[in-house]
């Protein structure tokens, strides 16, 4: 059997997986589930001197950084660039700051400290923003493996992605994998919009895009969880404020200006406002680990939230009743399965997200015969497979404060039809689902088979569709070529 070579930002012990989160842990599950070595960043920060050695033990190789490394590849051009481009945040964004070079640096040590660890029949899988340039310093040291690329976060707008002024070169570091997989379907558009508008790109009849003097494939994988982790949990006890008369909104998210904390708090407010017949029956507990504090946006949005919390715990609360539980500070995923489980309403609202697995646990934890309601963000990724949910526009108060009403009066009957819907999505689509499906796309883009036997139905579709529509007039092909990727063509 292949091994499979995880490559990511951080690395973390396999024995602390279950008490971290998100993709952490889904990396760790495809580490366990096949023949690996998981290879990236181990969280130390040391001397120049030491950050070029790596450290192998078991199926874990790890590399610390320097402190110049980790100020300007990680802080800067990753999490002060990209992350708030990919999130439409370019008002955030520091251009200027001169981060790209450290950033590439990088990417080329670490390539360099892999390349030898390698063999001839490994498949790399290359993970997230911080290493798009990853696979071009791999082929440069004479690596031709199979090297596959998945984005966690969402993929911007094309005229988003414009904005960067390296935006040319990353493109040719994408069109360096063979493979670069998405969230969502939404996110396919866009990549596929900025390689015709950005950089020519042009669809191929196998339906992969040709990109400078490559081909790649782009195709959407929704990440999932391991349903098995949150579906037999039972609920938490000795929670504050747990008395059976009084509701309990859960939100789980890292401390980040994404994720729609203070929208969130402003519309809980107005609910108790609107609806004061719900004051001293509800509570709202926002778990929101923190992140990145050196960042000044970040700072910044813990004095927002911190005030907000003050504010309305100040004009609602009474003696007894503390309306919102603000916790600044990791709770571990086992914990957090039994308080999913206890929550009437899971709140998870962020402005832009890649996926949100926050949203897929919360249904996996509820109890098929009495779950709770799902209030999810339109613009989360996990909106596109969670259809059933509570579907609100977080930018909108009075709609997010009548989301929470109507979450909390819906019938038993309509909470058991929407978490079954959802539960058969989260099913579908769980952790082990979309290692496998990623893989064995991977797998056959490199094969010897017929190349239209491994199309990316998503990109065909959606970058047909805006043939027609006349909005990609450079990724334009021969009518032969469109008749190829035609419902009824051979690729289809």
């Amino acid at each position: 059997m292949r091994r499979v070579v995880v490559v990511s930002n951080r690395v973390i012990d396999l024995r602390k997986a279950p008490q971290a989160g998100g993709v952490a842990v889904a990396l760790a599950d495809v580490v366990r589930l096949h023949n690996s070595l998981w290879f990236g960043w181990n969280g130390e920060i040391t001397s120049d001197a030491t950050a070029g050695v790596a450290t192998r033990e078991g199926r874990l190789a790890t590399v610390p950084l320097s402190e110049s490394d980790h100020e300007g590849y990680y802080l800067g051009y990753a999490n002060s660039v990209l992350w708030p481009v990919f999130h439409n945040r370019l008002d955030l964004a520091q251009f200027e700051a001169g981060f790209y070079d450290r950033y590439v640096a990088v990417n080329r040590r670490l390539a360099g400290l892999l390349q030898p660890m390698l063999r001839a029949d490994d498949v790399i899988w290359v993970h997230d923003y911080h290493l798009i340039p990853f696979a071009t310093e791999l082929r440069k040291l004479g690596v031709q493996n199979p090297i596959g690329f998945y984005l966690h976060i969402p993929c911007p707008p094309w005229q988003t992605f414009m904005a960067i002024p390296e935006h040319q070169d990353l493109a040719r570091a994408l069109a360096a994998y063979d493979l670069v997989g998405l969230q969502t379907k939404a996110d396919v558009a866009n990549l596929i919009d900025y390689m015709a508008n950005g950089v020519f790109g042009r669809i191929v009849p196998d339906g992969r895009i040709r990109l400078f003097d490559r081909l790649v494939s782009v195709a959407s994988f929704p990440i999932g969880i391991d349903v098995t982790d949150f579906s037999k949990v039972k609920r938490a006890g000795g929670l504050v404020q747990g008395r059976p008369s009084v509701s309990r909104i859960i939100g789980v998210d890292r401390l980040d200006y994404t994720k729609g904390l203070p929208q969130k708090f402003k519309a809980f407010g107005r609910f108790l406002e609107k609806y004061p017949q719900y004051q001293r029956q509800v509570v709202l507990t926002q778990i929101a680990a923190p992140t990145r504090a050196s960042v000044e946006a970040y700072s910044d949005i813990r004095q927002q939230l911190e005030s907000l919390a003050g504010s309305i715990n100040g004009r609602f609360g009474e003696l007894d009743w503390v309306p919102i539980h603000y916790i600044h500070r990791s709770t571990p995923r086992r914990r957090l399965a039994g308080i999913y489980r206890s929550s009437r309403i899971g709140m998870v609202t962020p402005l832009r997200d890649g996926m949100n697995l926050v949203a897929k646990e919360y249904v996996a934890a509820q109890d098929a015969e009495d779950p709770g309601v799902l209030v999810l963000s339109q613009f989360a990724g996990a909106a596109e497979e969670l259809t059933e949910a509570l579907i609100i526009n977080p930018y909108n108060v009075e709609e997010t404060a009548d989301g929470i009403r109507s979450a909390l009066e819906m019938p038993l009957a309509e909470r058991r039809t929407r978490h079954e819907a959802l539960m058969a999505a989260v099913r579908k689509h769980d952790v082990a689902s979309w290692c496998q499906a990623f893989l064995s796309q991977l797998e056959r883009v490199r094969s010897d088979d017929d190349p239209l036997s491994w199309h990316s139905p998503e990109s065909i579709r959606t970058a047909l569709a805006k043939l027609e529509q006349g909005t990609l007039p450079r990724l334009r092909s021969s009518s032969r070529a469109l008749e190829a990727v035609r419902p009824g063509g051979r690729a289809q």
